[in-house]
């Protein structure tokens, strides 16, 4: 694409109407611009594009495999692990890296750091997708998909954690999907909808604050179920809420963080020059919220330790183990974060920030797979449960990139006579 956006002065799609003062159809923009056959060269050119191809065709077959013969057919799935890679990286690792829509929705609205307001939809639309497939993850491994709505509305559960998670998810996923209209409605030109989102948006704000701090703590609460069965260090049964949640908000930050660095390097041709132009500055005020957060969690584990007396655990293969995950995962990229705003390294941050997902991602399935009935054998997910995983994060890209591509989220929508 971003060949044609170099050749065609009219491309990319900046606004309502074209040079000549015409308006773009919903099928141009839909089709970036291009007529349809044009549009569908660029689309199997790519071999990016062929790749996630491959994954999907087999993906699906494995898919259809498992609603069909149950889960024993692409997992190793038993009694003795009951979660596999769908809710290990699929729920407990993807809901703390979306947390960043109500953080940045938090620092714009509520704090009034306009500054940062050129990577506030980016941040949301991080929040509302990731949380959307967490959904498709979990669904994907308890089955029964028009059964959602059952335990949430019929067969209630008030005192289940399980049910406050259910019930956080589905109405924080409509109070994004509401913030982010705004967007949608300037793309479709139904501009003079946005004022009714606006008018509420303070609200929006402030129930993504307290649903998403809610349910990022339920998560680690859910862990409270098998007290026994997970190794102690990774489970504190007095402060596994403050956990998750501290965690999920150094990871919302340091996820914006990367993806925000991957479409300025990939996506040029989409990005806006005030996104482009505040980028760096944003990246070390998100990387200085970051080292902040992780300090504190961890204070938090260093307390949790003491309180349970745990510290000769430490001293054990499991503690290297945990000692391992907590240098790599959390005090490397704090101080890389540090070292960064002092010195105004951008670069130093965004390692960091890359680092600090693959930690996140690390910590979730160390807790929800590989220390859970650590004293019986280890769990080695099936291949075909790997490929799923891959398939349904493969959804997740093309959904994301596609948004990307035509909603004003990282560049603003103006009329073609303005820009020129």
């Amino acid at each position: 694409m971003k060949n044609y956006t170099s050749d065609l002065p009219h491309l990319p799609i900046w606004g309502s109407f074209k040079p000549d003062g015409s308006a773009w159809k919903l099928k141009e923009r839909l089709f970036l611009g291009l007529p349809f056959s044009e549009y569908l060269k660029t689309v199997t050119a790519s071999w990016l594009n062929r790749v996630l191809a491959a994954i999907l065709v087999v993906g699906f077959y494995f898919l259809a495999e498992r609603y069909i013969f149950g889960l024993s057919r692409i997992t190793h799935g038993s009694n003795d692990y009951p979660w596999g890679l769908f809710l290990g990286f699929g729920l407990f690792a993807m809901v703390p890296l979306s947390a960043s829509g109500f953080l940045l929705g938090t620092t714009v609205v509520i704090f009034g750091r306009k500054d940062f307001h050129s990577i506030e939809r980016l941040a949301l639309l991080n929040g509302l997708l990731g949380y959307f497939f967490a959904v498709v993850y979990l669904e994907v491994d308890l089955g029964m998909p028009w059964r959602l709505a059952y335990p949430m509305f019929v067969s209630f559960g008030p005192a289940a954690v399980l049910f406050l998670v259910a019930w956080h998810v589905a109405t924080y996923l409509s109070v994004q999907i509401a913030e982010l209209l705004p967007a949608l409605f300037i793309w479709l030109d139904r501009k003079s909808w946005v004022k009714y989102i606006t008018r509420i948006s303070l609200g929006l704000t402030i129930a993504g604050i307290i649903l998403s701090t809610l349910h990022q703590g339920a998560l680690g609460a859910l862990f409270t179920y098998a007290p026994t069965k997970i190794h102690p260090l990774w489970l504190s049964i007095d402060f596994q809420w403050i956990h998750f949640f501290c965690s999920a908000i150094f990871a919302g930050l340091s996820m914006v963080i990367v993806s925000s660095t991957l479409i300025n390097h990939f996506m040029p041709w989409r990005c806006g020059k005030q996104f482009t132009a505040d980028l760096d500055r944003i990246t070390l005020g998100l990387a200085k919220g970051s080292s902040y957060a992780m300090f504190t969690y961890l204070v938090i584990k260093l307390v949790a330790v003491a309180h349970d007396n745990e510290w000769e655990l430490l001293l054990t293969g499991w503690g290297g183990y945990y000692l391992l995950e907590i240098a790599i995962g959390v005090v490397l990229p704090m101080v890389m974060f540090a070292r960064s705003i002092r010195t105004g390294r951008v670069r130093t941050a965004r390692t960091a920030a890359f680092i600090t997902v693959f930690g996140i991602v690390w910590n979730r399935l160390n807790t929800a797979i590989v220390c859970f009935n650590y004293q019986m054998y280890q769990d080695i997910p099936h291949w075909k449960e790997i490929w799923v995983t891959l398939t349904i994060y493969a959804i997740y890209f093309i959904t994301y990139r596609f948004i990307v591509y035509r909603l004003p989220i990282v560049f603003d929508w103006e009329d073609t006579q303005e820009k020129a």
